[in-house]
């Protein structure tokens, strides 16, 4: 061996092993930094599916002390956006009422007299609806086989209410769950559920009231449209929702142990509901009761409408838009779809301020509850993709949920059950109409034939808006067409239906419905 050679093989060794080591703290680095590209993208995709863009939430608060109890809250808002919400005490068959003054919740008042307890349970109970300050709420007296539906009402904003007025004089028929909405001049609508002498031939009907609750009309029924021996789910809730003479009632039936969701509808102001649509159509079987109602609002010509089903194996939260003209409506969609963890989701809520849409609704994921909400300032437009967790916590931290909306403030209440407590948090939002007029009102913009077949005309000052952008959307919001601004708008492709026409420029906007023939 030529030990000459020795020192310069003990430098390269050591050369190799810096170079080793090097290479070796390189890999490590890159191997860190795939790890943090990857968490931040995942952070990233979390975000966009677990976010909602365009509301700013404070921090969640408790309405009352949960010696208050907590069970099934409703919420909805006076002639000053502020909220009013109501829930039972299920210990003392109370009905609490508590308002914002301001500053804060007041203390919970009793609405029904001590000799009138109330029916409540986490999943069905009393009902609360508003017309600018005048207020009413309906509850149904126990015991729940022969007692009576009650409205109280108010016309302060909740500072003071009147003694309970009966609503049904139904002779031996039994009733149960009422539910109520307030017509065009604020005169209370109640629904309920109605059976005979032995709780059979279950059925939804509704009352109606012009003299803003001091008397009520002869019940008409509002459901069994799906024909047969068809019934009603006898042990779930339903909803009435009324806009000008229209008005609609959500229920979930019962053909044979299909538990779909049908709504009755009227044109003359709960007169009358001469015919009803299927809003569901997932022919959920089931031989059990679910104890689980839909809700509705109504925007326009449309009927949206937020339920449970559990026909694809999973509870899961679906909605639906129908047209309340042609009497035309779609199979729903489910909104999240069945995401990896999700155990199920149930009692969904849905509310409107003009074309600002909330929904929300209680879900159960691996180990916690969540209060989850899709929003839209548009429901023209459709929903962005994803949801807020407006809540969340143990199994028993959201039990139940409602929202309501007033002009920028979206307001939510939830049973907690791991404190007892009514929960409440607000969000606020930049309204649609902010900073944006109207397009055709400034410029007499026009929109014809109306119906059409073929196309669109767009009467207007074309040099004025060659660079507004003209859109077309269906009835669930998918956006159709994008074009420029243009005298004429081939919709020839389009299939027979209602669509809605969007033409924005700057800060002027104009929304028209048409119909493609």
């Amino acid at each position: 061996m030529n030990y000459l050679k020795l020192p310069k093989m003990k430098n390269l060794i050591s050369r190799f092993h810096t170079a080793n080591f090097y290479t070796m703290k390189l890999s490590e680095t890159l191997q860190r930094s795939k790890r943090t590209i990857l968490f931040l993208l995942l952070m990233i995709s979390g975000l966009f599916m677990f976010s909602q863009s365009g509301i700013s939430w404070s921090s969640s608060s408790n309405i009352a002390a949960n010696s208050f109890n907590n069970k099934r809250p409703r919420i909805v808002t006076d002639a000053s956006g502020n909220p009013l919400v109501i829930w039972g005490n299920s210990n003392t068959n109370k009905l609490m009422f508590s308002r914002w003054s301001g500053s804060s919740f007041t203390t919970p008042v009793q609405l029904n007299p001590t000799t009138m307890p109330v029916f409540t349970a986490y999943w069905a109970g009393p009902d609360i609806a508003s017309k600018g300050d005048t207020v009413y709420v309906t509850f149904k007296q126990t015991n729940e086989d022969t007692s009576k539906v009650y409205v109280v009402r108010s016309f302060n904003g909740g500072v003071s209410f009147s003694a309970p007025v009966r609503v049904e004089y139904i002779a031996d028929s039994l009733s149960r769950f009422p539910t109520l909405a307030t017509d065009e001049n604020g005169n209370p609508i109640v629904a309920f559920m109605k059976f005979n002498s032995t709780f059979g031939d279950s059925r939804w009907v509704v009352s109606r009231s012009a003299d803003y609750g001091s008397t009520f009309t002869t019940d008409v029924k509002a459901s069994g449209y799906s024909g047969g021996l068809a019934e009603v789910c006898d042990c779930c809730p339903g909803a009435i929702v009324a806009s000008s003479n229209k008005v609609a009632m959500i229920y979930r039936d019962n053909l044979s142990n299909i538990r779909d969701v049908w709504t009755g509808i009227s044109t003359d102001n709960g007169a009358s509901f001469p015919t009803g649509i299927n809003v569901d159509q997932h022919n959920w079987m089931l031989s059990s009761c679910p104890a689980s109602g839909p809700d509705a609002v109504i925007v326009d010509d449309s009927l949206y409408t937020v339920y449970m089903s559990g026909a694809s194996g999973k509870n899961l939260i679906y909605s639906n838009k129908s047209s309340l003209s042609v009497l035309a409506s779609s199979t729903g969609t489910s909104i999240t779809g069945n995401f990896s963890g999700l155990l199920q989701q149930n009692f969904p809520r849905i509310a409107n301020y003009n074309t600002a849409v909330a929904k929300v609704w209680k879900q159960a994921t691996s180990g916690s509850s969540q209060l989850a909400l899709v929003f839209t300032t548009n429901i023209h437009t459709g929903f962005p993709a994803g949801y807020d967790t407006v809540a969340t916590g143990t199994a028993a931290a959201v039990t139940t949920t409602d929202v309501a909306i007033s002009n920028g403030v979206v307001h939510v209440v939830w049973q907690d059950d791991a404190t007892g407590t009514v929960k409440y948090r607000k969000g606020t939002y930049t309204p649609l109409s902010a900073g944006i007029s109207n397009l055709s009102a400034d410029n007499n913009i026009s929109i014809y034939p109306n119906p059409a077949q073929t196309e669109l005309n767009i009467s207007g000052p074309t040099n004025e808006y060659a660079q507004t952008q003209i859109e077309v959307f269906n009835l669930v919001g998918e956006k159709l067409i994008s074009v420029r601004y243009k005298n004429k708008i081939d919709i020839s492709n389009l299939p027979s239906g209602i669509y809605f026409l969007k033409i924005k420029q700057e800060n002027k906007l104009l929304t028209q419905k048409f119909i493609k023939q």
